[in-house]
């Protein structure tokens, strides 16, 4: 779900992955990169996690760029998330993930006791993660850093986020470079805008539990071309494709009974766009907040309530590392659209167990809108399987 879900949509990325014992003195070595569970210490989150002091999202407001694109530390919780379907002049697939996520440990306003280039109360970690649809790989690997000695940070303009060196960079208006390695994998793509940046909810208001202050502000930059290289067991491709941006950022919690997530985001052939994010309780209800947002060729957005949608699971997958089972084939009717699409993951185990364990990997979908043919690659993320939400929260 964003997503991405949105901010719920990362919540538990961020809360488990940034109660690190890293605070500022006592952290692991900056960047480390781990493609399994990460060996950190971990203190609890009533010990870390406090709200207090943060600005909180209450209310729409106008989102004004190119301020929006950087870091929001007034907030507690940011992100800046990459998702991609690639393919080769000859056809082979790949997908990939790069996000970046923020997280303050203390309001900017604290007082700090003693000056230190090391010393930072921001945290910075980044999932990466490619997909090998040909062999029926995946790839996942995670990084840590501090916002400190400029190991990482987060800057509007010239736009830039980088954590060591994975890296989104602006290079010209609308054009951004990115850029992430790991042993076995890497990522060198050049992004260009086709459509401005499209506010998410209402004017960029996002709800994401039915407490007053839960929201987050949130917009999505879609059908951005991608052209670049992936690397795959030293072999590296040129190819291209489309690329989809989520940047959000909140202070804000989960509604009690909410167990998990699912987190559509689809690029169509015909230009058009389609977010949706489902927030599930405990009976297998939607909370009612859940929703998405039909985005046309031109940029123009429909909201779509949760009521307005139908989808229906065919076929599931049941992870052998955390035994979760995760949906794997989906069927999505959108009457008010007249959206029909039938849709599968490219590879069946796209599950990151890193810090966290959350399925996120490419998925493809074909149908029809207004009775016209129509196909659809994108994303999807599903949250609280392997371990439930309001257990971990």
């Amino acid at each position: 779900m964003s997503s991405a879900p949105n901010f719920m949509k990362r919540l538990p990325l961020v809360i488990l992955s940034i109660t690190l014992v890293l605070l500022v003195t006592l952290w692991p070595r900056p960047g480390i990169t781990n493609s399994g569970k990460a060996s950190v210490e971990w203190l609890s989150a009533q010990e870390t996690d406090s709200s207090d002091g943060f600005a909180r999202v209450t209310e729409p407001k106008a989102l004004e760029f190119p301020q929006e694109l950087g870091s929001h530390n007034e907030y507690q919780t940011e992100w800046w998330y990459y998702t991609g379907n690639l393919q080769t002049e000859s056809g082979r697939e790949f997908g990939y993930q790069l996000t970046f996520f923020r997280r303050a440990l203390t309001p900017d306003t604290a007082s700090v006791t003693d000056a230190s280039d090391w010393r930072s109360n921001q945290i910075y970690f980044s999932h990466f993660t490619i997909s090998d649809i040909e062999n029926q790989k995946f790839y996942p690997h995670e990084r840590f850093s501090r916002q400190s000695a400029a190991l990482s940070g987060a800057q509007a303009s010239p736009y830039r986020i980088w954590l060591e060196n994975w890296s989104a960079t602006e290079v010209a208006p609308g054009q951004v470079h990115l850029m992430a390695d790991a042993e076995d994998v890497a990522l060198d793509l050049m992004l260009t805008e086709t459509i401005p940046p499209v506010p998410q909810g209402d004017h960029g208001y996002s709800r994401k539990s039915t407490e007053p202050g839960n929201a987050s502000y949130y917009y999505s930059i879609v059908q951005q071309q991608a052209q670049g290289t992936v690397m795959v067991a030293d072999e590296s491709f040129e190819v291209n494709g489309l690329t989809w941006k989520d940047h959000e950022y909140s202070t804000s919690a989960l509604s009690p009974g909410t167990v998990g997530w699912d987190w559509f985001s689809l690029q169509l052939d015909n230009g058009a766009s389609l977010m949706l994010y489902g927030l599930r309780q405990e009976n297998g209800d939607l909370l009612d907040v859940s929703s998405g947002t039909y985005i046309s060729a031109t940029g123009e957005t429909q909201s779509v309530d949760h009521t307005e949608w139908q989808i229906d699971v065919l076929d599931t997958w049941r992870s052998t590392t955390s035994k979760a089972v995760y949906p794997a084939h989906w069927h999505i009717e959108i009457p008010k659209l007249d959206l029909v699409l039938d849709g599968k993951s490219l590879i069946a185990n796209q599950e990151l167990n890193l810090s966290t364990t959350y399925w996120e990997g490419a998925v493809g979908f074909e149908g029809t809108v207004a009775d016209q043919p129509v196909s659809a690659k994108g994303y999807i993320e599903m949250t609280g399987y392997a371990d439930r939400l309001d257990a971990v929260l």
